[in-house]
């Protein structure tokens, strides 16, 4: 992912914490729904988060874990 890219999404993730974690890990993840829980609680915890789960947490590699067929 190119460097533009990241911070655009450390940008929206600043002003909407929420959005900016539906537009990295999608709308029915887990994180998204602690963003929105902590956004809700107050928006402080929410950019924190946000932030935190945008550079750290890669989605693609627990996606692969999740979507494996089971192979018999």
């Amino acid at each position: 992912m190119s460097f533009f890219c990241k911070c655009l999404e450390i940008l929206i993730a600043i002003l909407l914490p929420p959005l900016g974690v539906c537009l990295r890990h999608g709308c029915c993840s887990l994180e998204f729904f602690i963003c929105l829980f902590l956004t809700i609680l107050g928006y402080l915890p929410g950019i924190i988060y946000a932030v935190y789960v945008i550079i750290s947490v890669d989605p693609d590699r627990y996606r692969r874990d999740y979507w494996q067929p089971i192979n018999k």
